[in-house]
């Protein structure tokens, strides 16, 4: 039961507007969305800071080991809703606002994205936070405060650009600034000795740290993500001129992901990755030193966890300071070391395996590299040791240093006392695969635990009709136990539920399809499939593959009278940025864009066929847009998607996956059954064995088959009246003569999938059995049960006494 202002709605009218008098000095009924939002937002902050002071002060008092979750992302969405609800609060405000004779929801959605991530990396972080706070665990993320998010995407002639996403603009409500906590990060300058090795910095950048509160669901416990600001140091450096050196140290903390094709990009690159790496572990040690006194039982009470390679530099910052603050010997700080960190891999893509050079990071981070070069060298006499000279090949192989880059993974695995794939065929890839020689050395290392969604964002608030029909039928339990999901297997024949399903979908169709009228002027219709294909835009996820068959539908809708008979009307929805540097998605994105203005312009096929593709997804587009999908597309070439988490997004709301049998797709088709998924494609065997053998020649596909030829060649012939001829050669060239991710050879495959699926959603009763099923089943897919993994077998902490 709450107190104080959020006691009842009259005791919040009374304080929300004496509130607002106060800060805009104007009565609530001249206020504006935004003064309403930040009176709102203050209200419930200093209402969390009642419980977050709680939290710390229990955890002061107790013992508890505690989990530091750093990533280079976190992409939280709007937090307002998630903190009324949360807190229990969001009815007596709704009804509050509801009296004053404003919207909530109105209010609720002026909130901005934070700049904070871009993919599902960071979405996963996100997840990850509020369950940890849900299940009172102690667990706390770090993160840079970035100033401009990835950036906001304009589709403009079909193609993207980009624009500054200044989310920060307005402030963000939810910090706090603790100044008291700064720390200064040294970079450049030199080593001396003297009795021992001695840093000398150049430059020092001072790292500030924001307190973001993450609230708990119904348990009072907060937890929080810390942002690190990058500041001006005290002490300037010399030899370059005060506006040099703000210019530079406001770009650590300015963009998520700058270019890194030059020299100063990768080095802006590393800047921040050292930057906000060493900021969280001095904070952390900085902490534990004032209440214990010593380091030497760090291991004890902190882990810190390694999101992605990108805060690797953990690890040797966390030498740095045993050795050259603590002043302790190497063994008892590597093994301090290893103690306490712990690595999440989340890719075997090679591009996306970090390996920095050594040109860069020496000169930057002369200490750092020492370090790394102390740590490669130790373990390379371990290694030798084990097999010998005559396996010199292997060593060089599993060096932390060779070829003159720096492999990040690899200081990871051999520095981190786990390392942990995201899907279980991910992790069977990792070990038996891409790093089975690691495996082989330490096996007791690899786990896998497989990733999650938090159900509580991704069904209980972005879809309450479908939670409602659900509790209706199977009782509230699975809103704090989602694997309680599975009762609904019992009702899946009823032929209510099924009706009463297809209503909540129509609803929320309904809603996607107004938003995307009022931005975009299309019309579509709620009663065709909407297919959707939503995340970022990279070959391996093959939206080309989906732009083809799109090809292929439009052709015969055109020429077919017996397949536009046939064909169940489809709008097909893709939402995707596309990295600033990366000119082949870019390229992707302009041909799906291309098909869309020929398509839905189509008067003779557009009641059957229409293209849509959302400008600047981000989350809270995708809130709207999961709830809506009927089929899911997860069509990445096998064993290249770790797991994916919009799978299991849109499998607990209701949608049916068509995909390859890669990452998590894996176990969803276990889970479910071949009846209730559309599976396709190559296996990741097949695949693995294709890359490792040879044997595919997709110019002979190329010559061989007469619709993929057709297809191909409406790519650079003119088809599209509106573009140069030459405007998709690039793509052409690229499918005919190298298709490394094997489009052409799946497409056939492919295409039979989506014939198999136009066919069962003829059937609605079935449709929606097979999709009362995938929701049944997707329990298992909460990021309860991942954290709950993670804390048991992995960071071994435990709920907040």
């Amino acid at each position: 039961m709450r107190t104080g202002v959020f006691r009842n709605k009259d005791s919040f009218i009374r304080d929300f507007k004496k509130r607002l008098k106060q800060t805009y000095l104007k009565d609530i009924n001249d206020s504006t969305i935004r003064e309403r939002y930040n009176i709102l937002g203050t209200l419930v902050r200093e209402e969390i800071s009642k419980d977050w002071i709680k939290t710390n002060k229990i955890l002061e008092k107790n013992d508890q080991r505690k989990v530091y979750y750093f990533s280079m992302e976190f992409l939280m969405g709007r937090l307002i809703t998630n903190n009324l609800m949360n807190m229990g609060i969001r009815r007596v405000v709704e009804e509050a606002f509801n009296d004053l004779g404003f919207d909530l929801n109105e209010t609720e959605h002026y909130e901005s994205d934070p700049g904070l991530g871009n993919g599902g990396l960071g979405r996963l972080a996100a997840c990850y936070l509020d369950s940890l706070a849900s299940l009172g665990l102690p667990g706390y993320g770090n993160c840079i405060r970035y100033r401009y998010g990835l950036f906001r995407q304009r589709i403009k002639q079909g193609y993207q650009e980009e624009r500054p996403d200044n989310w920060l603009s307005d402030g963000y409500v939810w910090e706090v600034r603790k100044e008291e906590e700064a720390v200064d990060i040294p970079f450049f300058g030199n080593i001396e000795w003297h009795d021992g090795f001695v840093y000398k910095p150049s430059e020092y950048i001072r790292a500030v740290p924001y307190d973001v509160p993450i609230v708990g669901d119904s348990n009072n416990v907060v937890n929080a993500l810390r942002l690190w600001n990058a500041e001006p140091s005290k002490r300037y450096p010399e030899g370059k001129s005060a506006f040099e050196y703000e210019s530079e140290l406001q770009k650590i903390s300015g963009i998520l992901y700058p270019d890194d094709t030059t020299y100063e990009g990768k080095q802006l690159r590393l800047k921040q990755q050292y930057f906000f790496s060493a900021a969280g572990v001095k904070s952390i040690v900085n902490k534990h030193l004032k209440k214990y006194g010593t380091l030497d039982n760090l291991a004890d009470y902190v882990v810190f966890h390694i999101n992605d390679t990108h805060p690797t530099l953990i690890i040797p910052e966390l030498m740095r300071i045993l050795l050259d603050e603590q002043h302790m010997e190497w063994d008892k700080a590597w093994d301090i070391t290893q103690k306490v960190t712990a690595y999440t891999n989340h890719t075997i893509l090679a591009e996306a395996l970090e390996k920095w050079p050594i040109d860069i990071m020496k000169p930057l981070l002369p200490r750092i590299y020492q370090l790394i070069e102390e740590i490669n060298r130790r373990f390379c006499l371990e290694l030798l040791e084990k097999v010998g000279y005559q396996n010199s090949d292997l060593i060089n192989e599993l060096a932390i240093i060779g070829n003159g880059v720096v492999r990040m993974a690899h200081l990871c695995i051999v520095s981190s006392y786990s390392v942990n794939g995201v899907a279980k065929l991910h992790t069977d890839i990792l070990k038996n695969i891409e790093m089975k020689k690691f495996y082989d050395i330490y096996p007791e290392k690899f786990i896998n635990v497989t990733n999650g969604i938090t159900h509580r964002r991704w069904l209980l608030h972005t879809n309450t009709e479908l939670t409602e029909l659900l509790e209706k039928y199977i009782g509230s339990g699975f809103k704090k136990h989602p694997f309680e999901l599975e009762k609904l297997l019992d009702f899946v024949d009823e032929k209510e539920l099924k009706e009463a399903f297809l209503k909540v979908k129509k609803i929320k169709k309904e809603q996607l399809a107004q938003r995307i009228y009022k931005e975009q002027k299309i019309k579509i219709d709620t009663d065709s499939i909407f297919d959707i294909q939503v995340k970022r835009l990279h070959e391996y996820k093959r939206q080309l593959m989906n732009a083809l068959h799109i090809m292929y539908v439009y052709h015969n809708l055109k020429t077919n009278p017996d397949f536009k008979a046939n064909y169940v009307p489809h709008t097909f929805i893709f939402g995707a940025k596309a990295a600033a540097g990366y000119y082949f998605a870019k390229k992707v994105i302009k041909l799906i864009n291309t098909i869309a203005k020929k398509v839905n312009n189509d008067s003779e096929t557009n009641e059957y066929l229409k293209v849509i593709f959302v400008e600047n997804y981000n989350v809270s587009y995708a809130e709207m847009i999961m709830p809506a999908a009927d089929i899911s597309e997860q069509i990445s070439t096998a064993s290249k998607e770790a797991s994916g988490t919009g799978n299991m997004k849109f499998m607990m709301n209701g949608a049916l996956t068509l995909g390859t049998l890669d990452g998590a797709n894996v176990e969803i088709d276990e889970l479910v059954g071949q009846d209730n998924i559309f599976i396709f494609g190559m296996n990741a065997d097949e695949v693995t064995n294709l890359y490792k053998n040879g044997g595919y020649n997709p110019k002979e596909i190329y010559n061989n088959d007469e619709e993929i030829r057709m297809l191909l060649e409406q790519l650079v012939n003119g088809f599209f009246e509106d573009e140069k001829q030459d405007e998709f050669s690039d793509i052409f060239n690229n499918l005919v003569y190298n298709d490394n991710y094997f489009v052409l050879k799946d497409y056939h495959s492919y295409k039979e999938a989506h014939r198999l699926a136009n066919e069962a959603y003829k059937n609605k009763n079935e449709w929606a059995k097979k999709a009362l099923v995938n929701i049944a089943k997707s329990g298992i897919f909460a990021s309860d049960r991942s954290i709950n993994e993670y804390a048991e077998n992995i960071w071994h902490i435990k709920p907040i006494k």
